[in-house]
Parts: C-alpha cells; sequence; structure tokens
C-alpha cells in the first residue's frame, strides 16, 4: 500500500534492535485517514473470505482493526492486554511476547464475543516475530473458530514471523512489507 509507506518514509523513525517507531500516524497518534484507507484496503483483499468478525490486541492495532470492521460491516473484538474488574472469568486467554516492549501478557477475550461458526480475520499492526498473531489465532482456536486470515500493517519481512504464520496454513497479507532497517534507513522488500 502505497500510501502507508509513503508515511512510513516520512515519518518513521529507526531505532536501535530494528524498531521502527511510527507513533506519528498509529501508535500513539492515529492518522485517522490513513486507517480508513487501511480498512479499505484489508476489505478489499479478504471481501470472499466470509469474515464474520475482526481481532485484534489492544491498543495499536484498535484503530485499523476498526477501520477493517466498518467496512466489512462485522464486529471487531480486541484482546486485553490488562485484566479488569468486569473482565475476570470466562475467558480465552494466552500468553504472547511483545519484542519492542520486551515482555511477555497476558492477553484475554470474553468467551461471550468468539464463537465456533466465527471466520476471524485477524489485524496487528506489526509482524516482526509472529508472537502476537499466533497468541490471536490459538485463541480463534480455543474458541472453536476459523482464523480466515491474517492483515498486517508493517511487517518486518528479515524477521521470522511470515515463516512461521504460513508454515501453519494462515493467509498473510501484508500492506507494507520491509527489507531492511540498516542504517537508520527503511528499506521496503
Amino acid at each position: 500500500m502505497e500510501l502507508l509507506k509513503e508515511k512510513i518514509k516520512q515519518e518513521g523513525i529507526v531505532l536501535e534492535g530494528s524498531v521502527l517507531k511510527v507513533d506519528t500516524f498509529l501508535n500513539h497518534q492515529v492518522d485517522a485517514e490513513l486507517m480508513h484507507e487501511i480498512g479499505r484496503t484489508f476489505e478489499e483483499l479478504f471481501s470472499e473470505s466470509g469474515v464474520t468478525k475482526i481481532m485484534t490486541i489492544e491498543s495499536s492495532g484498535i484503530a485499523p482493526a476498526v477501520m477493517t470492521a466498518l467496512r466489512m460491516r462485522v464486529p471487531m473484538v480486541f484482546a486485553r492486554k490488562r485484566k479488569s474488574l468486569t473482565l475476570r472469568e470466562d475467558l480465552y486467554t494466552e500468553r504472547v511476547y511483545s519484542y519492542t516492549k520486551q515482555e511477555e501478557s497476558e492477553v484475554t477475550v470474553s468467551r461471550k464475543f468468539l464463537a465456533p461458526s466465527d471466520r476471524v480475520l485477524i489485524i496487528d499492526d506489526f509482524l516482526a516475530h509472529g508472537e502476537a498473531a499466533l497468541g490471536m489465532a490459538r485463541i480463534v482456536g480455543q474458541a472453536g473458530a476459523e482464523v480466515a486470515g491474517i492483515g498486517i500493517l508493517i511487517e518486518k519481512s528479515f524477521q521470522s514471523g511470515r515463516g512461521k504464520l504460513l508454515e501453519l496454513g494462515y493467509r498473510v497479507e501484508s500492506l507494507a512489507r520491509i527489507a531492511s532497517l540498516d542504517g537508520g534507513t527503511v528499506t521496503f522488500a
């Protein structure tokens, strides 16, 4: 998706450890027009997949997931990283490691939001080692539902995530694939 690639080129900042900071349009401040276009693009890519629900992990995936859900006219559910007083039982739970935050989180989704009849499109902001997408796919599996596909905004193609997901048979569509962040420069695949 050229619009996203341009945004990354103009506003993305490469940090030490192959981390790409995109807080001006995705992780802290959200560019709503860009998210709308991302939702439209995912709708086009997955329109024939029978999607009944969109799923993401809080928080950076919420904006693109909501826009995709709006375009596809299906509900969106997000896996929560923090326990809540109102969300304590009857949960699907998975442990997910965040490369960027260097920490493991227990993510949860209420069982009432996923059914065996669901075909779930997973949306995530980044794909690096695939831990978040795999964790969400395992939650979908716990519900007896099916993963219709995985939509990624920014993929670090030089890391192992795509391979892990493809090996398990998942369809992966990434809007911007990065081949390298060497020397502080973003090179697209």
